[in-house]
């Protein structure tokens, strides 16, 4: 039977992606939520957990809160976590990793702490089993995880393993690809759903046209993988084999969608070519290698988006610096009654794209600080008006 007992949770996700983060958790289920800078915490039963895993396309990770206490420094961490009973989670024939992240801690370092719950963990193992776990920091079987406060730190068990993002079925990612929860996250910014023509003229490794597919495909991001909850001592495997035969319901591989790709570079082009068939969606996107500035709009109305190349290096400036003006002209003269969404670091865009934004939300991609610009293209297009200082955000 499964357990209905409420349990407490926690899904980091990359920033700016919150508030989609939980319109998604709650549609699985989930209650209670709270949005917090870089995730969202949740209540439900422990099947939530399971649903979550693989339903999320935008957490980052599905976390179990297993205790909190207060504490002052190294010593009472440990003492706080010696103390819970270890084995009653986890075989301790297990591999673990501890994972610690901190805001406004105290304590001096961060991998000293680190050592000490490892200590903690392992002791309470060897005090209760005469045993005690290895660690693995490379693929451990479980992965602890610590969040350290000012005044009070909070302990979870990590139910998915590798990190959400990775489908599973990504072959290449070419050079510094998109994660697949960000993808998936601007999508959802974007008000894009199945019925409307997609558009990715600079498609890189075609993570938002593979994320788009599968989206309109009903198929469950965390189907081609496996979750590190199996592993722990309350899996509920008739609970699991529940979902994942619900979710099997819901595909629809048959479901018509306009999407459409593109990349000036063969080789690139490759790399999507192969991610999408290792996901299975291959057949359901119109791909080409063309020129964005020769492209034409595939449908009269629909949503266009893309993340940009964006130089580093100066010489990388200033040809992009010469580059944007170009897109600017080609969705003002090609584009009329689509929206258009541009991914990137490149603060100078709007300025050098000659498009006033309609929208411009702030994203993370890892630590990078990026924009996602909102574009309304409609005829006579939305030229800026020089009414004084521009500045690029």
């Amino acid at each position: 039977m499964t357990d209905t007992q409420l349990q407490e949770f926690f899904a980091p996700c990359p920033r700016g992606l919150e508030s989609v983060l939980a319109d998604e958790l709650a549609l699985l289920g989930a209650q209670k939520l709270v949005n917090t800078d870089g995730g969202v915490g949740f209540s439900g039963p422990m099947s939530l957990a399971y649903a979550a895993n693989l339903h999320s396309r935008i957490a980052s990770r599905i976390l179990w809160q297993i205790g909190s206490g207060a504490y002052h420094s190294e010593d009472d961490v440990y003492r706080a976590i010696n103390l819970l009973d270890w084995p009653r989670w986890f075989d301790g024939a297990l591999t673990i990793r501890v994972n610690v992240a901190a805001i406004r801690s105290p304590l001096e370092s961060l991998d000293f702490i680190t050592l000490r719950i490892k200590d903690a963990v392992c002791d309470s193992f060897r005090m209760r089993t005469g045993k005690r776990p290895n660690v693995d920091t490379a693929q451990p079987d479980v992965r602890i995880h610590a969040f350290l406060e000012k005044e009070r730190f909070t302990l979870y068990l990590d139910t998915s393993g590798e990190p959400l993002f990775k489908r599973g079925a990504r072959k290449s990612g070419g050079q510094a690809p998109l994660r697949e929860n960000l993808a998936a996250g601007i999508l959802k910014l974007c008000g894009w759903t199945p019925d409307v023509p997609l558009l990715d003229p600079m498609c890189g490794s075609g993570t938002f046209l593979v994320e788009a597919l599968q989206i309109a495909r009903g198929i469950a991001p965390g189907s081609g993988r496996d979750f590190a909850f199996v592993k722990l001592r309350n899996f509920d495997e008739a609970a699991w084999h529940g979902i994942k035969a619900a979710a099997e319901v819901s595909l629809a591989p048959n479901r018509p969608a306009a999407i459409f790709g593109s990349d000036l570079y063969g080789d690139v082009l490759k790399i999507a070519r192969m991610n999408l068939e290792a996901a299975g969606v291959a057949d359901g996107v119109n791909l080409k290698q063309a020129n964005f500035l020769e492209l034409s709009a595939p449908a009269a109305q629909g949503i266009l988006v893309t993340n940009p190349p964006y130089g580093v290096r100066l010489g990388e400036q200033d040809e992009l610096a010469a580059f944007y003006p170009q897109v600017g002209d080609v969705l003002k003269r090609k584009f009329a009654g689509w929206r258009a969404y541009v991914f990137t670091a490149d603060l100078r865009l709007p300025k050098l794209i000659g498009l006033a934004p309609s929208k411009r939300t702030p994203l993370y991609n890892g630590a990078l600080e990026c924009r996602l610009y909102e574009f309304k293209m409609v005829s006579g297009a939305m030229r800026r008006q020089k009414k004084g200082p521009e500045t690029g955000d």
